[in-house]
């Protein structure tokens, strides 16, 4: 379970939010600049709130007066929206960046089959400007799940592909969620694409959220 209150003055307004996410996909709907990418930047650690509390799985991330928790070990998988991969660094040694040289067999098996799953085995000896978009995406997700995380962050991760691409990743998507089953934040400003893939959407605006949504079936 993870547990978000977020308090922080930003340029033009404040962002004032607190919401839950259970084992599902909440999707985080609205316009550019509404604060989406902040609450995803400060649920990783990349920001910090003025004040609030966010706390996974029991684990304090950050709370008021107190020394907020290290990105590297809050156990969050963050998908950029522009994938972040190194270009001097193949798809292989994208993927296992971060994850460390000290990691086990069983670990191991997981990011092969993660590899198998979003079938990019093709593609370990390439670089990413040898790649197409989706597949930097599938790169990019494999690698956010390298690291077995407890929580995965999804930002605009779908924008820059094709309706066909876009369609495939959705699937692949649904898939590794009913196998995982770890809370997922999707932040998109496609009402489609939120409806398809979201459990739950919190629709945000000037840094506040003013309706949400329960999906069905």
């Amino acid at each position: 379970m993870l547990s978000v209150t977020i308090h922080k003055r930003l340029q033009h307004f404040d962002l004032d939010v607190q919401f839950s996410v259970k084992d599902e996909i909440v999707v985080l709907f609205g316009p550019s600049g509404s604060g989406k990418t902040t609450i995803l930047n400060n649920i990783a650690g990349l920001s910090h709130p003025d004040n609030g509390h966010i706390e996974l799985n029991k684990r304090i991330f950050f709370m008021k007066k107190q020394k907020p928790l290290p990105v590297q070990k809050r156990r969050v998988g963050y998908l950029f929206q522009d994938y972040a991969l190194f270009p001097h660094m193949t798809v292989e040694k994208n993927i296992y960046y971060g994850v460390g040289k000290k990691h086990s067999a069983d670990h191991s098996e997981t990011i092969r089959s993660i590899i198998e799953e979003l079938g990019i085995e093709h593609l370990l000896s390439k670089y990413p400007k040898q790649i197409s978009g989706g597949e930097k995406q599938r790169v990019a997700l494999t690698r956010a799940l390298a690291t077995k995380p407890q929580l995965l962050l999804l930002d605009e991760p779908f924008s820059a592909l094709d309706q066909a691409t876009r369609l495939q990743c959705h699937e692949q998507l649904l898939s590794l969620h009913s196998k995982w089953n770890i809370p997922i934040i999707l932040v998109t400003h496609n009402l489609e694409e939120a409806q398809k893939l979201g459990d739950r959407i919190l629709f945000i605006e000037r840094g506040k959220f003013i309706d949400s949504m329960e999906q069905t079936g």
